[in-house]
């Protein structure tokens, strides 16, 4: 069965990484785009992952995972070598009111990672459903780069207009309108590019 596509609010959520080696890095750099409320627990941290950890002051603990050390967070992400501890973990939380991902067993992932692209506002998910994760990385660098980036600056101009314009079809048709507009400059910038 295919992976429902949704987008979580982080606020209030508290997050546990299991590992401190290169993939639990990669889950560590994206999460940073969206919270910082992320505690690590790993009998050792790589040099990146560690620089990550100072840098954004997060909570980490060197040892061993313990059962009991995921009750209390909303997700879970085991990012070890060992499968055993990775299913361990899984059927752990089973417990506990959060969603868990183990990094290499997708049959115990209630979640899996989308490969995205994040320009302020604007985030794109794209995923295969674990079919070519090769696939969702180019689709990622083709649609970053045709994304300019000044969206950033479209979407606050676009937020001002939805704060400022009162509600009803007239706003509806014009913020319609400059979405149109903005998103067929695309085409004639890279048309200009390509003469």
């Amino acid at each position: 069965m295919a992976y429902f596509p949704a987008f979580l609010k982080f606020d209030d959520k508290k997050i546990l990484i299991v590992g401190g080696g290169n993939v639990a890095l990669e889950k560590l750099e994206h999460l940073l785009d969206f919270t910082h409320n992320i505690t690590l627990i790993a009998q050792a941290y790589n040099e990146a992952t560690m620089a990550l950890i100072q840098q954004h002051r997060l909570t980490h603990l060197v040892k061993t995972y313990e059962k009991g050390d995921a009750q209390g967070y909303d997700i879970v992400i085991a990012a070890v070598d060992n499968f055993a501890l990775q299913e361990e973990i899984y059927l752990e939380t089973r417990q506990y009111p959060c969603l868990c991902n183990c990094v290499d067993l997708q049959q115990y992932c209630d979640f899996i990672f989308p490969s995205y692209v994040k320009k302020g506002d604007l985030t794109i998910a794209i995923s295969t459903g674990g079919s070519s994760p090769a696939v969702a990385k180019q689709l990622r660098i083709f649609l970053s780069n045709l994304i300019p980036n000044n969206i950033v600056e479209f979407l606050e101009q676009m937020k001002n207009y939805r704060k400022t314009m009162p509600k009803g079809k007239e706003r509806m048709q014009f913020l319609d309108q400059k979405a149109k507009e903005y998103i067929q400059s695309w085409r004639q910038t890279d048309e200009n590019k390509k003469q």
